[in-house]
């Protein structure tokens, strides 16, 4: 009698420790929806570059800033969400077969404000990324996304991704043109789940017409250096410590 006792102790401790695996690794990432609608604070055209620089950070060298040009020649160009997307990829092994995991979504917003007689004196506000939005293939992984082992976004503290511009390069005295494209890299400080770690994005951005600009910036991390971990779980092995992050965006004057 006593060693059946202890076989059902065995197993009821065995299903509470599998059912409490189960809720943190799936099910405790909540539904998805965001907390609230995603705003970015506005960023007047008739701001002089010095203002803007006081309240949200030029992205120019430190001490190249040259004289505030005319307030006319600004131009802040918001993000469209209905036109972009923000994109992580990575690798796994799922139930023994290779993978990469793709999650989106358009819940992000940013500006920047565009200098017209030099593009590398533009100025851009932080670009923010709603976590909890995220979504791939699999309603099982996007809970476990929003779980507490991964990106921890179904709580309030780290639903947001955040990146805030600190330096501009490969754009200074240059121009913008309808038609034409510009490459360039834009450093710094990117924010997951509570960590905040140096990043720097490649951007690739056509001017479309005078009141929409159109672009790709892409970035990668590893995934360890945010306190971003994996479910231990049977059927996924191998996940690669690489994520590749990467913003395709449309923004607009209006």
């Amino acid at each position: 009698m006593k060693r059946t006792t202890l076989g059902w102790t065995a197993a009821l401790v065995l299903v509470a420790g599998g059912a409490a695996l189960v809720w943190v690794f799936f099910l405790a990432g909540g539904s998805g929806e965001p907390s609230t609608d995603l705003t970015t604070p506005e960023m007047a055209v008739t701001t002089t570059r010095s203002a803007v620089s006081s309240t949200v950070g030029s992205v120019g060298a430190p001490g190249s800033m040259s004289p505030a040009p005319e307030a006319s020649q600004d131009m802040a160009f918001v993000i469209d969400p209905s036109q972009s997307v923000a994109v992580f990829e990575l690798d796994e092994v799922l139930r023994g077969e290779p993978k990469t995991v793709v999650g989106t979504t358009d819940q992000v917003a940013g500006q920047v404000l565009v200098v017209a007689n030099d593009l590398g004196a533009s100025v851009f506000s932080d670009i923010v990324i709603n976590a909890r939005t995220l979504s791939t293939d699999s309603e099982q992984r996007n809970r476990a996304m929003r779980g507490p082992v991964v990106l921890d976004s179904g709580s309030d503290e780290h639903e947001l991704i955040t990146f805030t511009p600190t330096t501009l390069d490969g754009l200074d005295g240059v121009q913008p043109a309808v038609g034409e494209s510009y490459r360039f890299t834009v450093e710094g400080e990117l924010t997951i789940k509570g960590t905040t770690a140096p990043a720097t994005f490649e951007v690739t951005v056509e001017m479309l017409d005078e009141g929409s600009i159109a672009g790709v910036a892409t970035t990668q991390v590893l995934r360890s250096e945010f306190g971003i971990g994996i479910p231990s779980v049977p059927f996924v092995a191998d996940v690669s410590d690489e994520v590749l992050l990467t913003l395709e965006f449309v923004a607009t004057t209006s």
